[in-house]
Parts: structure tokens; C-alpha cells; sequence
């Protein structure tokens, strides 16, 4: 599965656009299929050494404000064996919507 899309990457904001943003706008959703941890992305750009950079919501050992790349998704299950080994990927069905929706 390709995690980040051209068409993807055209729809969610550059960083801090939202930063003034009660409730600001999540764009995408990535999710551990077989664990606990998800990524909502609020904004995201690259950067100058050809990472993408998000910034959102991240649910895994505490739920929490924070950035993190796209390197970091698709290397996140390295070493792993089994079905623990199951890539991070995006959640095909998810819908665009506000942080607040998220977080209730």
C-alpha cells in the first residue's frame, strides 16, 4: 500500500497553516493493523532533504500533539517477524473531519 499519495499530499495543509485552529482539520489517518499506535495527520510538507514531515494527533503510548515522517511510518515495523511484522497503513475509509471528532 502506498502511504502518501501525489493526490494526498495535494489536500493536507502546510505546516502551521492550523496552528491558529481551535479544532483544526485531519486529513488522513495511518494505523498499526496489528497494535495499538494510529497517526491522524492535521498538516505536513517536505522538507529539504526529501522526508515528508507531518504534524497530528499520534495515539500510541500516550495520545499526544506531535510531528513525525513519513520514513518513520514505513520503517516502524523493521525487524519484526510474523504477523507483528504487518506494515503501518492508511486508513483507505477514513473521511476528512475535526480533531474533536477524533479525539471523542
Amino acid at each position: 500500500m502506498q502511504l502518501l499519495t501525489e493526490e494526498l499530499k495535494q489536500q493536507i495543509p502546510a505546516l502551521y497553516s492550523q496552528e491558529n485552529e481551535k479544532d483544526p482539520i485531519v486529513y488522513c489517518k495511518f494505523f498499526d493493523p496489528t497494535g495499538s499506535w494510529t497517526w491522524y495527520v492535521t498538516e505536513g510538507e517536505e522538507t529539504d532533504n526529501d522526508e515528508f514531515l507531518f504534524f497530528g494527533f499520534v495515539i500510541g503510548f500516550d495520545a499526544e500533539l506531535g510531528y513525525f515522517t513519513l520514513s518513520q511510518l514505513q520503517t516502524a515495523k523493521q525487524g519484526l517477524t510474523g504477523l507483528r511484522a504487518l506494515p503501518i497503513e492508511r486508513d483507505l475509509y477514513f473521511s476528512p473531519c475535526r480533531l474533536s471528532e477524533v479525539k471523542a
